[in-house]
C-alpha cells in the first residue's frame, strides 16, 4: 500500500509541475520572479531535469536506507508543498485555480500523508 501511495503522490507532483508551466509558477519563486518570462520559463523547466532525475534515482536506490529515507522526505515534501501553495494562494501571481490544478496539489499531499502514516504504522508493528 505504501509504495502505491508513494508513486501516486509522485505522479501527481510531476503532473502538477506540467500544470505549473502553464500557470507560470516561476512568478511565485523568489529568484525566478525577478526575471522576464523569456528567461524564467526555460530556467524553471530546466531545473526540473536534475530534480526529476534525483527523484527517480533515489526512489530506486540500491541502498534500502537511502531509498526509504528519501521516500519519507519526498512524502513529507508533498505535504509541505501543499501548505506552500495554500500560503501563496493570495498572491496576485498565483494561477492555480479550479478543481484540476488544486486536485493535483491536494492529491499529492494526501498521498504523501498517507505514505507517512502507513510507513509509521508498519514501523511500529515491526518494533520489538
Amino acid at each position: 500500500m505504501a509504495v502505491i501511495l508513494y508513486y501516486l503522490g509522485l505522479s501527481a507532483l510531476c503532473t502538477h509541475e506540467m500544470d505549473a508551466v502553464m500557470r507560470t509558477e516561476w512568478r511565485l519563486l523568489y529568484v525566478l520572479r525577478t526575471l522576464p518570462d523569456q528567461q524564467a520559463y526555460p530556467l524553471f523547466v530546466a531545473l526540473h531535469l536534475p530534480l526529476f532525475y534525483l527523484f527517480f534515482w533515489l526512489s530506486h536506490h540500491s541502498n534500502a536506507l537511502i531509498r526509504d529515507r528519501f521516500r519519507l522526505a519526498v512524502a513529507a515534501f508533498l505535504v509541505v508543498h501543499a501548505g506552500l501553495h495554500l500560503r501563496l494562494s493570495g498572491d496576485e501571481a498565483y494561477r492555480f485555480d479550479g478543481l484540476f490544478s488544486n486536485g493535483l496539489i491536494w492529491l499529492s499531499a494526501l498521498c504523501g500523508f498517507g505514505y507517512l502514516v502507513v510507513t509509521l504504522l508498519k514501523h511500529r508493528e515491526n518494533r520489538p
